[in-house]
């Protein structure tokens, strides 16, 4: 899906966006998610980037080391966690086109992300040397420095293709309560790169949604009611995760036809049909 409508308004969002919250997510079948619909204009307004109405596109590229430590320590549910991605409202984006870098880090189910903007030509030249582009706002100092950290830390290069299509709203009467809808969630682990169209293999059904409830404080009461009205609970989901076990899934599918017993694929072992996740690099 083209972004092009949404030119104008990306030039307007910040350099730097740095915030803390809790993401509490939910898979939703549709008549899961009309009920919600039902109710959400009532107490939330449509994200600015919703132009009409319309839901916007995501395209990202998440970077990992090569067996896969980040990916696999966070599957593994530590107290803290955090990855690095490349981010695009535009696909395919061109080489002057903005994009945003960023870090998330989950504390103790908090969630903070820090990014920066750049254009994607100037993010290919930061990997490749470190080469920054200039900026006036001191915190964006602070955030290149947070990213030569990471990459001083950990050797990585791109892995992961993930895009989607997205409603969001935000809270009538709480600007930091959000909702978000996600479909055609789609990952692939080649062409990585954000100049490519989106496309690749569909990570939910056609028939789901993938919500995240995205608040700072307390879930409002309506949205609790409404939760327990439609049956909604919370499940455990990751975009990346859920990509990359597919991917695991079908290098040991293809290593048991094969024949094979005993494999190792990106720090996941399997032993007798028991899949074993190594943590250490």
């Amino acid at each position: 899906m083209s972004f092009g409508q949404l030119g104008a308004a990306a030039k307007i969002i910040m350099a730097i966006n740095t915030f803390a919250r809790k993401e509490i997510k939910f898979l939703l079948n549709m008549d899961q998610y009309h009920g919600l619909m039902e109710v959400i204009s009532e107490y939330m307004n449509p994200d600015k980037f919703c132009i009409g109405g319309k839901e916007y596109g995501i395209y990202n590229i998440y970077y990992d080391t090569p067996d896969d430590y980040l990916i696999r320590e966070s599957l593994s549910k530590p107290y803290y966690k955090e990855k690095i991605r490349l981010r695009s409202y535009y696909s395919p984006a061109n080489p002057d086109d903005t994009v945003f870098l960023e870090i998330k880090k989950k504390i103790g189910g908090i969630v903070t992300k820090r990014r920066v903007s750049m254009t994607l030509a100037e993010s290919d030249a930061y990997f490749a040397d470190r080469s920054k582009p200039e900026f006036t706002k001191y915190i964006t100092e602070q955030v290149f420095r947070e990213l030569d950290v990471f990459l001083d830390s950990y050797p990585i290069s791109p892995k992961q293709y993930i895009s989607y299509q997205r409603e969001a709203f935000f809270g009538k009467n709480d600007n930091d309560f959000r909702l978000t809808f996600d479909r055609k969630i789609t990952e692939r682990r080649y062409d990585l790169g954000l100049n490519y169209e989106s496309y690749g293999n569909n990570i939910i059904n056609e028939d789901q949604r993938l919500m995240e409830v995205k608040v700072s404080n307390a879930i409002p009461d309506w949205l609790v009611r409404k939760l327990s009205e439609l049956k909604i609970y919370k499940t455990s989901f990751s975009k990346y995760g859920r990509a990359y076990q597919n991917f695991v899934r079908s290098q040991i599918e293809g290593a048991q036809n094969a024949g094979n017993r005993k494999i190792y694929v990106s720090g996941i072992s399997m032993v007798n049909n028991n899949i074993l996740m190594n943590r250490s690099v």
